[in-house]
């Protein structure tokens, strides 16, 4: 069984550096606006606050009140020991996102609250098309490029695998609009988000694919004012470390009245 990890930690953390000299963080600003909006819906005071994340400076700025945790294999984050633990737009490069979300349910206390943004599967769609095409018909195979990311269906029944209750998910779909593919491919180089997967081509990418790739963008997507559109999809988790004031699911045939009565319907039996 193969144990090669899907993200070379060193090579993310290098882009992330190179990232910052001049950084483009706007997708961050939109989850954090997010995140403030999704707790000011929330009945409930926080006072021991952590965010888990890869750009620590920006998430500090934005919640000076709470404790900045790099987004490690293993978690800086005690036992029981906050109230609220946002992971920020990072577990979708984490090679194990299911011990990430165990490891902040296990850092909450009883009816703490984990808020989780990340990127879902329909991030740069555009370009994993264009790439992809480009790189067959140029060199006649296949390398990896763009990092996989998870679908929402998927993303609730993590959350109960990793324990918590009362699992919510919501996706945010975003266009943004560029003059053209390079404009992109510098852009995602300022987010820290370039490809960082183990078992990427470690040479450069040649010439002639990126040339083909940026034709088919534009050919295939480019909009009639010469531009051309990029998607991310923004998804948002939250879920709660079990707590007995929570709301409780009956026990299968415990209910005191029939459903046909509450529809005020006649009830048909089923045929064996």
């Amino acid at each position: 069984m193969s144990t090669t990890s899907l993200t070379d930690r060193a090579a993310l953390i290098r882009n992330r550096k190179r990232a910052l000299s001049a950084p483009s963080l706007f997708l961050h600003e939109i989850a954090a606006d997010e995140v403030e909006d999704r707790l000011s819906m929330v009945n409930k005071t926080f006072t021991e606050p952590a965010v888990v994340t890869g750009f620590p400076d920006y998430w500090h700025d934005r919640m000076p009140a709470a404790r900045i945790v790099p987004d490690d294999e293993i978690l800086q984050l005690e036992p029981q020991s906050h109230d609220l633990i946002i992971h920020a737009l990072c577990l979708h490069w984490a090679n194990d996102p299911v011990g990430q979300l165990i490891q902040a349910r296990r850092a909450l206390r009883p009816d703490g609250l984990l808020l989780v943004a990340l990127f879902g599967g329909g991030t740069l769609q555009e370009l994993r098309s264009a790439m992809a095409q480009a790189e067959a018909d140029v060199t006649g195979g296949l390398s990896p490029r763009i990092l996989p990311m998870a679908e929402i269906r998927d993303l609730g029944a993590l959350m109960q695998r990793a324990g918590l209750a009362l699992p919510v998910a919501d996706t945010l779909p975003l266009t943004t609009s560029y003059a053209s593919p390079h404009a992109l491919m510098r852009e995602l180089r300022a987010m820290g988000e370039v490809n960082a997967m183990t078992n990427r081509r470690k040479t450069l990418t040649r010439r002639s694919v990126i040339a083909r790739a940026c034709d088919i963008y534009s050919q295939g997507f480019g909009t009639e004012d010469g531009r051309i559109p990029a998607t991310f999809e923004m998804i948002f988790l939250t879920g709660w470390a079990p707590d007995a004031s929570q709301p409780q699911p009956l026990r299968p045939g415990s209910a005191s009245a029939r459903l046909a009565d509450a529809l005020s319907t006649a009830e048909k039996p089923l045929k064996d």
